[in-house]
């Protein structure tokens, strides 16, 4: 929402450069707010689960 609140308000960009960098600026102003998620590791285990191809393989 607050990633669309701000290319919204912008309107038209000259190149997808601008807005790249935008969108950047934006990401890093808004995780200031965020914390961290409730029993992710919970879920980060479930997903190594259903998804073991697509996470690396821990070094021994």
């Amino acid at each position: 929402m607050s990633l669309r609140k701000v290319i919204k308000t912008r309107g038209s960009f000259p190149n997808e450069e601008a807005a790249r960098k935008l969108l950047y600026l934006a990401l890093r102003n808004v995780s200031k707010k965020w914390g961290p998620l409730p029993n992710w590791k919970e879920a980060l285990n479930r997903f190594a689960l259903l998804w073991e191809a697509r996470f690396p393989q821990k070094a021994l």
